[in-house]
């Protein structure tokens, strides 16, 4: 609680941001800190290679002075500071929820995280869209129907984008009887990425007017539309954001409803009495987060009257309800909470997803493809202590090929075990029967009718490079797929192991054939090679993946060190983490390499 703020003293808040190259980082946040703390400011300041953004409350006087400070710097030429007269927290709950309960000054690598895809390289912010003023942006939308000067296109080419997250749309949005909104309807701003790729062919040839609260989501956001080329030039985005429209038109103009604020106040609203969010349960006219309710599965803001709410209820958002799959749900007891004193969710009337309840995040579902002459069985028992080892962060699912193979054999020699993958059972058919043996990517004439016991002579020894010769069958293995994604699903990531490493990058290689069908965030390819099916260039596929396979002294004596490296570079520039291993054909476990394992995963969580 900031209480020094004085008595009889006008409390304030001042939020900033700055693209700018940042010479010295460190010298940087030493100002901060130094000039921060005399002031007795507290929030949040967060300072990268290529920028600011900060959110602070004080005394009126004191933020003044920091501003001026901040003025007599050259890198802040140009800054839009947003210094408005508030209430103090009022309460430590909100107060520690948002940030007002000390001064965080910290380096980070992003001042907004927006790519869902944290190893792709973020957008080049000179190449941002136009700014428009707040009076400009109004004009637009009032005169919708005329032409706008840089382009060409009339109002049916004009859309408005709304960058921000769910939780604040639902209480506020931009309205014109003209013009199109698309709201997104992401959790969190680092989903945009992909809702962009996804709508690409809504925006594409069209004006697009994008908001936020304060403008700077929507830098990085227009410069990645604008990136993507011909037909996406025509970006224009609201200097200062909501914030600063709301200061020019008190009345709400086009924008209906409150604005949502990262900071104590919780949200702003203008003089039109109208409240645009509804209760989650009821459905009633409600738009008060100060119950801070959230969703049981997601964590993300949900709105519950007072009428409805109850303590320690348990509420599960509309996305949840849209996308889960049903289940239980995991009990939300909390610090001695008995569990008879949470709110009864039905789940026929509110389904809820796969997820591990209240106050812990949602564990990653991974799809894992075993390799050739394998099972799911045979596959989840390969990697068990991989499964262990990585429980607390992702949940497994296993799935069998859509090829069954015969039985091979070598007459007469040394018994060998019969899941072993891509080796000849060197040995007599055996009376008992053997687990099916399954395949992805191999030709309809190699297999073996339903339900039939097949058992062929080898021709010859194991072939190291019989992975060469599987070339066919992939039509039948992406359907096979996408059946087990809309059955099974949705999946963070998909796993594959040898001949299942090349299946999952076809799967990444088509992902933009099947959106809406095959979703997936990553890939984990083990001792992969590339599908000699595939018409693949290098460094197109975009998909951020983690390759694990043998060094050049290993003992993978069936994929290649040369092969696996080699599958890193069809995918884009910086999207792939490679780890090199001492083992065999294996997927290894122990430290370094589960450590490693485990860094990647947990970029997604």
């Amino acid at each position: 609680m900031a209480d020094d703020a004085g008595e009889g003293e006008q409390y304030g808040l001042l939020l900033y941001y700055k693209y700018a190259s940042v010479p010295d980082l460190d010298e940087l946040v030493s100002f901060y800190q130094s000039n921060c703390s005399s002031l007795g400011l507290l929030g949040r300041v967060r300072v990268a290679p290529h920028g600011v953004n900060v959110t602070v409350g004080g005394k009126l006087s004191s933020l003044e002075k920091h501003i001026e400070a901040v003025k007599a710097r050259t890198l802040f030429e140009g800054t839009d500071f947003k210094l408005a007269s508030s209430h103090q927290p009022l309460n430590d709950r909100v107060a520690k929820e948002c940030g007002f309960t000390s001064l965080s000054v910290r380096i980070v690598d992003e001042l907004v995280t927006f790519s869902s895809h944290p190893l792709l390289k973020s957008p080049n912010i000179s190449n941002a869209g136009r700014h428009l003023s707040a009076v400009e942006f109004h004009s637009v939308l009032e005169s919708a129907g005329k032409i706008l000067e840089e382009s060409g296109n009339d109002n049916e080419g004009l859309v408005l984008l709304d960058a921000r997250n769910l939780y604040e749309t639902r209480i506020g949005k931009f309205q014109s009887p003209d013009v199109e909104t698309l709201d997104p309807e992401i959790r969190q701003y680092s989903d945009l990425h992909s809702w962009i790729d996804d709508n690409a062919d809504r925006l594409q040839g069209k004006n697009i007017l994008m908001y936020c609260t304060g403008g700077i989501r929507c830098e990085m956001a227009s410069a990645y539309i604008r990136g993507k080329g011909t037909g996406f030039e025509n970006v224009f985005q609201l200097y200062g954001g909501i914030q600063r429209y709301l200061d020019q038109f008190p009345d709400g103009g086009f924008f209906r409803g409150k604005n949502f604020v990262f900071d104590h106040r919780i949200s702003v609203g203008s003089s039109d009495p109208n409240i645009l969010g509804t209760c989650l349960l009821c459905g009633c006219c409600f738009d008060d987060y100060s119950a801070r309710c959230r969703c049981a599965y997601c964590r993300m803001l949900v709105l519950v009257c007072d009428n409805c709410r109850v303590d320690a209820g348990t509420y599960v958002c509309e996305l949840c309800q849209k996308h889960g799959k049903g289940g239980p749900l995991v009990s939300a007891v909390e610090d001695g909470i008995p569990e008879e004193s949470l709110q009864q969710i039905d789940l026929k009337t509110h389904p809820c997803p796969r997820g591990i309840g209240f106050g812990s995040p949602r564990k990653l579902r991974i799809l894992c493809l075993h390799g050739f002459r394998q099972n799911a069985s045979s596959f989840k028992g390969r990697t068990a202590s991989l499964a262990k080892k990585i429980k607390n962060i992702a949940e497994l699912i296993y799935v069998d090929g859509p090829h069954e193979l015969p039985f091979i054999y070598q007459p007469p020699v040394a018994d060998q075990a019969c899941d072993s993958e891509s080796s000849a059972v060197q040995r007599s058919p055996p009376r008992e029967n053997c687990k099916k043996k399954l395949a992805w990517l191999v030709s309809p004439e190699c297999c073996v009718g339903s339900g039939k016991t097949e058992w062929i002579v080898a021709d010859g020894p194991f072939d190291l490079l019989q992975y060469q010769q599987q070339t066919g069958g992939s039509d039948i293995s992406l359907a096979h797929l996408k059946k087990v994604f809309s059955q099974d699903g949705p999946f963070d990531g998909i796993l594959g192991f040898s001949q299942g490493a090349a299946m999952a990058t076809l799967a990444c290689a088509h992902q933009d054939k099947f959106k809406g069908e095959m979703n997936f965030r990553f890939a984990v390819l083990c001792s992969g090679y590339l599908p000699k099916i595939a018409e693949i260039s290098h460094g197109t596929i975009n998909c951020p993946s983690l390759h694990i396979f043998g060094s050049d002294h290993g003992k993978d004596r069936q994929i290649s060190n040369t092969a696996s490296k080699d599958l890193a570079t069809y995918f884009e520039e910086g999207s792939s983490v490679i780890i090199q291993h001492d083992s065999g054909h294996i997927i290894p476990t122990r430290s370094p390499y589960i450590d490693q394992i485990k860094d990647f995963l947990h970029r997604f969580i």
